[in-house]
């Protein structure tokens, strides 16, 4: 770490429309920080207003981002700590701020995250679709080509999707999707989250399309949306699975029988543990 130990960069998550999600942590760090980084300061002016934080404030964007950095790593190697802050949400989420976390790191310099906000997790939280496992895609490509391009790459991932769009572009990545991922695909369209006007709406896309289409409220402000993954095949039968297991706990202990039983039929190891237990317990 730095020899200076109060050369500290901190990444500070903010409200991405309620002003109440603000942590108490985040801001008395934006109160103590001797710079507040952000993302377009006419903005983040009028969170700082509203706390009463008078703290000095740099902008950072995608075209000032790098020659920025080291003008911050400048003021971080002097001993004076940082507040990275982006227009809404978490940082570095589809916001500038990699290069500078970036460079701060090579330089040894302490990184600390204040949690907050974070538009993806609060619409996923919501949707109703799986959340045990997830890719988050951040904004589709505008031309169509290149967004039908990425959305094909996509078409047989497990995973639930996530997707930041503009909403001059979310009819058009809604019509591609039910093009791509198929008209039963279940999608959710968050918006305006945590506003007066949020919404969140969970159907299959087809039904999904044809209700912003069909309401021009569902086209402005900003929005999430989610699509689930390709569903797995069902897994081997209770019958194949015991079949497996009575073969292999005559010759293995349990946990090892039922460990190989879940690698070969591709199984949860804990359904195949419970069995093989059950069947140890029986035998004997």
């Amino acid at each position: 770490m730095s020899d200076n130990p109060t050369a500290t960069l901190y990444i500070v998550a903010t409200p991405i429309g309620n002003l109440s999600d603000m942590s108490q942590r985040a801001i008395d760090t934006l109160q103590e920080v001797d710079i507040i980084a952000a993302e377009d300061t006419r903005h983040s002016g009028t969170l700082l207003q509203h706390y009463s934080i008078s703290t000095l404030m740099i902008s950072v964007h995608e075209h000032n981002e790098q020659q920025r950095s080291e003008v911050l790593l400048a003021k971080l190697q002097q001993g004076e700590s940082v507040a990275l802050i982006s227009d809404a949400g978490t940082p570095l989420i589809s916001d500038p701020g990699y290069r500078l976390v970036s460079l701060v790191r090579e330089h040894n310099i302490r990184v600390v995250p204040i949690p907050g906000s974070c538009a993806l997790i609060s619409a996923l939280s919501a949707s109703g679709l799986p959340s045990d496992r997830f890719s988050f895609e951040g904004f589709l490509p505008s031309k169509q080509g290149a967004r039908q391009q990425v959305l094909t790459s996509l078409a047989n991932e497990s995973r639930t999707l996530i997707f930041y769009e503009s909403p001059r572009r979310l009819q058009a990545s809604l019509t591609d999707m039910n093009a791509i991922f198929g008209e039963d695909r279940v999608a959710c369209l968050a918006r305006e989250l945590t506003k007066l006007h949020e919404t969140i709406t969970t159907k299959p896309l087809a039904d999904l399309l044809q209700w912003v289409s069909s309401d021009s409220n569902q086209q402005r402000g900003e929005c999430v949306v989610l699509v689930e993954g390709v569903q797995q095949q069902k897994e081997s039968s209770e019958i194949e699975i015991n079949n497996m297991l009575s073969l292999l706990i005559k010759e293995l202990p349990v946990k090892k029988a039922a460990a190989l039983t879940a690698s070969l039929l591709e199984v949860s190891k804990n359904t195949a543990y419970d069995m093989a237990l059950k069947l140890k317990q029986e035998a004997e």
